[in-house]
Protein backbone atom coordinates (compact mmCIF):
# COMPACT_ATOMS: atom_id res chain seq x y z
CA UNK A 1 0.00 0.00 0.00
CA UNK A 2 1.41 3.37 -0.99
CA UNK A 3 0.51 6.82 -2.18
CA UNK A 4 0.77 7.17 -5.96
CA UNK A 5 4.02 8.48 -7.36
CA UNK A 6 4.01 11.91 -8.90
CA UNK A 7 3.82 11.87 -12.69
CA UNK A 8 7.45 12.99 -12.85
CA UNK A 9 8.65 10.15 -10.61
CA UNK A 10 6.51 7.67 -12.52
CA UNK A 11 8.10 8.73 -15.80
CA UNK A 12 11.59 8.67 -14.30
CA UNK A 13 11.05 5.16 -12.91
CA UNK A 14 9.99 3.83 -16.31
CA UNK A 15 12.94 5.43 -18.09
CA UNK A 16 15.40 4.18 -15.46
CA UNK A 17 14.18 0.63 -16.16
CA UNK A 18 14.92 1.06 -19.85
CA UNK A 19 11.30 1.51 -20.96
CA UNK A 20 10.94 3.36 -24.25
CA UNK A 21 8.29 6.02 -23.63
CA UNK A 22 6.15 8.31 -25.77
CA UNK A 23 4.32 11.07 -23.91
CA UNK A 24 0.88 11.66 -25.45
CA UNK A 25 -0.49 15.17 -25.05
CA UNK A 26 -1.24 16.37 -21.52
CA UNK A 27 -1.08 12.83 -20.09
CA UNK A 28 0.13 14.04 -16.66
CA UNK A 29 -3.20 15.76 -15.91
CA UNK A 30 -5.57 13.59 -17.96
CA UNK A 31 -7.53 11.50 -15.43
CA UNK A 32 -10.86 10.70 -13.76
CA UNK A 33 -9.93 12.11 -10.35
CA UNK A 34 -13.13 14.17 -10.26
CA UNK A 35 -15.15 10.94 -10.25
CA UNK A 36 -13.44 9.13 -7.40
CA UNK A 37 -10.24 8.62 -5.40
CA UNK A 38 -6.82 7.75 -6.81
CA UNK A 39 -4.85 5.77 -4.21
CA UNK A 40 -3.68 4.34 -2.04
CA UNK A 41 -2.12 2.19 -4.76
CA UNK A 42 -1.45 -1.49 -4.26
CA UNK A 43 -0.21 -2.87 -7.55
CA UNK A 44 -0.01 -2.95 -11.33
CA UNK A 45 -2.69 -4.41 -13.58
CA UNK A 46 -2.08 -5.72 -17.10
CA UNK A 47 -4.77 -5.78 -19.81
CA UNK A 48 -5.11 -6.36 -23.55
CA UNK A 49 -6.88 -3.81 -25.73
CA UNK A 50 -8.91 -6.13 -28.03
CA UNK A 51 -7.76 -3.80 -30.81
CA UNK A 52 -5.07 -3.68 -33.47
CA UNK A 53 -3.07 -0.77 -34.82
CA UNK A 54 -0.97 1.66 -32.81
CA UNK A 55 -2.69 4.99 -33.35
CA UNK A 56 -6.28 3.78 -33.08
CA UNK A 57 -5.45 1.80 -29.92
CA UNK A 58 -3.70 4.77 -28.30
CA UNK A 59 -6.60 7.07 -29.23
CA UNK A 60 -9.19 4.73 -27.71
CA UNK A 61 -7.19 4.29 -24.52
CA UNK A 62 -6.69 8.03 -24.18
CA UNK A 63 -10.20 9.18 -25.09
CA UNK A 64 -12.38 6.19 -24.23
CA UNK A 65 -15.85 6.03 -25.75
CA UNK A 66 -19.38 7.20 -24.96
CA UNK A 67 -20.11 4.62 -22.24
CA UNK A 68 -16.63 4.63 -20.71
CA UNK A 69 -14.66 7.90 -20.86
CA UNK A 70 -10.89 7.91 -20.98
CA UNK A 71 -8.26 7.50 -19.94
CA UNK A 72 -8.70 3.72 -19.97
CA UNK A 73 -5.20 3.13 -18.57
CA UNK A 74 -1.96 4.95 -17.78
CA UNK A 75 0.11 3.47 -20.57
CA UNK A 76 -0.46 1.61 -23.84
CA UNK A 77 2.22 -1.00 -24.58
CA UNK A 78 2.72 -1.36 -28.32
CA UNK A 79 3.89 -4.55 -30.01
CA UNK A 80 7.30 -2.95 -30.60
CA UNK A 81 7.72 -2.42 -26.85
CA UNK A 82 7.12 1.34 -26.84
CA UNK A 83 4.88 2.55 -24.01
CA UNK A 84 2.54 5.43 -24.86
CA UNK A 85 1.58 7.36 -21.73
CA UNK A 86 -2.04 8.54 -22.11
CA UNK A 87 -3.12 9.49 -18.59
CA UNK A 88 -2.11 9.70 -14.96
CA UNK A 89 -4.33 9.46 -11.91
CA UNK A 90 -7.61 7.62 -11.67
CA UNK A 91 -8.31 5.77 -14.93
CA UNK A 92 -11.19 3.58 -16.10
CA UNK A 93 -9.17 0.39 -16.45
CA UNK A 94 -9.72 -2.02 -13.56
CA UNK A 95 -13.37 -1.63 -12.61
CA UNK A 96 -14.72 -3.85 -9.85
CA UNK A 97 -12.83 -6.86 -8.55
CA UNK A 98 -12.56 -9.28 -5.70
CA UNK A 99 -11.56 -7.75 -2.34
CA UNK A 100 -9.99 -11.09 -1.37
CA UNK A 101 -7.59 -10.70 -4.29
CA UNK A 102 -6.73 -7.17 -3.19
CA UNK A 103 -5.94 -8.45 0.30
CA UNK A 104 -3.56 -11.07 -1.08
CA UNK A 105 -1.89 -8.56 -3.43
CA UNK A 106 -1.36 -6.11 -0.57
CA UNK A 107 0.14 -8.88 1.58
CA UNK A 108 2.07 -10.32 -1.39
CA UNK A 109 1.63 -13.70 0.27
CA UNK A 110 0.00 -15.86 -2.40
CA UNK A 111 1.67 -18.67 -4.34
CA UNK A 112 1.71 -18.96 -8.13
CA UNK A 113 -1.55 -17.06 -8.52
CA UNK A 114 -3.85 -14.99 -6.30
CA UNK A 115 -7.10 -16.74 -5.31
CA UNK A 116 -9.53 -17.03 -8.22
CA UNK A 117 -11.79 -13.95 -8.15
CA UNK A 118 -15.41 -14.51 -7.18
CA UNK A 119 -16.56 -10.94 -7.82
CA UNK A 120 -16.45 -8.79 -10.92
CA UNK A 121 -17.07 -5.41 -12.42
CA UNK A 122 -20.61 -4.89 -11.10
CA UNK A 123 -20.26 -6.16 -7.54
CA UNK A 124 -16.58 -5.85 -6.68
CA UNK A 125 -14.18 -3.47 -4.98
CA UNK A 126 -13.15 -0.34 -6.91
CA UNK A 127 -9.88 -1.24 -8.60
CA UNK A 128 -9.43 2.04 -10.45
CA UNK A 129 -8.19 3.69 -7.26
CA UNK A 130 -5.79 0.88 -6.31
CA UNK A 131 -3.87 -0.09 -9.45
CA UNK A 132 -1.62 1.37 -12.09
CA UNK A 133 -3.01 0.10 -15.40
CA UNK A 134 -1.37 -0.81 -18.70
CA UNK A 135 -3.20 -1.85 -21.86
CA UNK A 136 -1.22 -4.00 -24.30
CA UNK A 137 -2.13 -3.86 -27.98
CA UNK A 138 -3.47 -7.34 -28.71
CA UNK A 139 -6.73 -8.79 -30.02
CA UNK A 140 -6.96 -11.08 -27.01
CA UNK A 141 -8.08 -14.04 -29.08
CA UNK A 142 -5.22 -16.33 -28.10
CA UNK A 143 -3.88 -16.20 -31.66
CA UNK A 144 -2.58 -12.66 -31.95
CA UNK A 145 1.16 -12.91 -31.17
CA UNK A 146 2.91 -11.30 -28.22
CA UNK A 147 6.30 -10.24 -29.63
CA UNK A 148 9.39 -10.41 -27.46
CA UNK A 149 9.69 -6.61 -27.43
CA UNK A 150 6.17 -6.24 -26.03
CA UNK A 151 6.68 -8.87 -23.34
CA UNK A 152 9.99 -7.27 -22.41
CA UNK A 153 8.22 -3.91 -22.01
CA UNK A 154 5.57 -5.47 -19.75
CA UNK A 155 8.36 -6.95 -17.65
CA UNK A 156 10.19 -3.63 -17.43
CA UNK A 157 7.04 -1.63 -16.62
CA UNK A 158 6.09 -4.03 -13.84
CA UNK A 159 9.61 -4.02 -12.41
CA UNK A 160 9.90 -0.23 -12.62
CA UNK A 161 6.78 0.39 -10.54
CA UNK A 162 7.51 -2.43 -8.08
CA UNK A 163 11.04 -1.13 -7.61
CA UNK A 164 9.79 2.43 -7.02
CA UNK A 165 7.35 1.31 -4.32
CA UNK A 166 9.44 -1.47 -2.81
CA UNK A 167 6.95 -4.13 -3.93
CA UNK A 168 7.64 -7.68 -5.12
CA UNK A 169 6.47 -9.14 -8.42
CA UNK A 170 3.33 -10.41 -6.67
CA UNK A 171 1.99 -6.86 -6.89
CA UNK A 172 1.63 -7.28 -10.68
CA UNK A 173 -1.54 -9.06 -11.76
CA UNK A 174 -3.67 -9.55 -14.85
CA UNK A 175 -7.23 -8.26 -15.14
CA UNK A 176 -8.46 -11.87 -15.23
CA UNK A 177 -6.86 -12.37 -11.80
CA UNK A 178 -8.81 -9.39 -10.42
CA UNK A 179 -12.30 -9.81 -11.88
CA UNK A 180 -14.32 -12.97 -12.56
CA UNK A 181 -15.76 -11.55 -15.76
CA UNK A 182 -12.46 -10.67 -17.47
CA UNK A 183 -10.02 -12.74 -19.56
CA UNK A 184 -7.13 -10.31 -20.10
CA UNK A 185 -4.34 -10.75 -20.78
CA UNK A 186 -4.86 -13.77 -23.03
CA UNK A 187 -1.93 -15.32 -24.87
CA UNK A 188 0.78 -15.33 -22.21
CA UNK A 189 1.03 -16.58 -18.64
CA UNK A 190 0.94 -14.12 -15.72
CA UNK A 191 2.85 -16.42 -13.31
CA UNK A 192 5.62 -16.63 -15.92
CA UNK A 193 5.62 -12.85 -16.30
CA UNK A 194 5.88 -12.44 -12.52
CA UNK A 195 8.90 -14.77 -12.62
CA UNK A 196 10.48 -12.49 -15.21
CA UNK A 197 9.74 -9.38 -13.14
CA UNK A 198 11.13 -11.04 -10.01
CA UNK A 199 14.35 -11.88 -11.86
CA UNK A 200 14.64 -8.30 -13.10
CA UNK A 201 14.16 -6.89 -9.61
CA UNK A 202 17.30 -8.77 -8.56
CA UNK A 203 19.35 -6.74 -11.05
CA UNK A 204 20.16 -3.07 -11.38
CA UNK A 205 17.49 -0.91 -13.08
CA UNK A 206 17.59 -1.19 -16.86
CA UNK A 207 20.06 -4.07 -16.95
CA UNK A 208 19.83 -7.30 -18.88
CA UNK A 209 18.38 -10.14 -16.80
CA UNK A 210 20.66 -12.86 -18.12
CA UNK A 211 22.64 -14.33 -21.01
CA UNK A 212 19.89 -16.67 -22.23
CA UNK A 213 16.39 -16.11 -23.54
CA UNK A 214 13.44 -18.49 -23.84
CA UNK A 215 11.61 -18.02 -27.13
CA UNK A 216 7.97 -16.97 -26.78
CA UNK A 217 5.02 -17.17 -29.14
CA UNK A 218 5.41 -14.72 -32.02
CA UNK A 219 9.14 -14.10 -31.44
CA UNK A 220 11.62 -13.67 -34.27
CA UNK A 221 15.38 -13.33 -34.07
CA UNK A 222 14.97 -9.68 -35.04
CA UNK A 223 12.38 -8.94 -32.31
CA UNK A 224 14.51 -10.70 -29.69
CA UNK A 225 17.56 -8.69 -30.70
CA UNK A 226 15.53 -5.48 -30.63
CA UNK A 227 14.08 -6.09 -27.16
CA UNK A 228 17.03 -7.74 -25.40
CA UNK A 229 19.99 -6.07 -27.12
CA UNK A 230 18.42 -2.77 -28.16
CA UNK A 231 19.15 -3.31 -31.87
CA UNK A 232 17.15 -5.63 -34.13
CA UNK A 233 19.99 -5.77 -36.63
CA UNK A 234 22.01 -7.77 -34.10
CA UNK A 235 19.84 -10.82 -34.86
CA UNK A 236 22.75 -12.22 -36.88
CA UNK A 237 24.86 -12.33 -33.72
CA UNK A 238 22.20 -14.39 -31.97
CA UNK A 239 21.96 -16.72 -34.96
CA UNK A 240 25.73 -17.19 -35.10
CA UNK A 241 26.06 -17.73 -31.34
CA UNK A 242 23.41 -20.47 -31.47
CA UNK A 243 24.57 -22.11 -34.70
CA UNK A 244 21.48 -21.00 -36.58
CA UNK A 245 21.13 -19.87 -40.16
CA UNK A 246 19.47 -16.48 -40.51
CA UNK A 247 16.40 -18.09 -42.06
CA UNK A 248 16.05 -20.79 -39.43
CA UNK A 249 12.67 -20.79 -37.69
CA UNK A 250 12.78 -20.62 -33.91
CA UNK A 251 10.06 -22.23 -31.81
CA UNK A 252 8.41 -21.31 -28.49
CA UNK A 253 10.25 -22.80 -25.54
CA UNK A 254 13.60 -22.86 -27.29
CA UNK A 255 16.44 -21.41 -25.22
CA UNK A 256 18.86 -19.08 -26.99
CA UNK A 257 22.21 -17.75 -25.85
CA UNK A 258 22.47 -13.99 -26.11
CA UNK A 259 25.59 -11.94 -26.84
CA UNK A 260 26.63 -9.20 -24.44
CA UNK A 261 24.48 -6.08 -24.62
Amino acid sequence: MAEPMSAAKFLAALKAEGVRVVEVGSWRTHNRNSKGPWGSVNGVMIHHTVTSGRQSSVDICRNGYSSLPGPLCHGVIDKDGVVHLVGYGRANHAGGGDPAVLTRVVAEDYGTRPPAPKKGNLNGTDGNRHFYGFECINLGNGKDPWPAAQLDAIERVGAAICRAHGWTARSVIGHLEWSNDKIAPKGFDMPGMRDRIAARLKTKPGSSTGTTYTVGKGDTLWSIAASKLGDGNRYREIAKLNGLKDADQIVPGQKLKLPKK
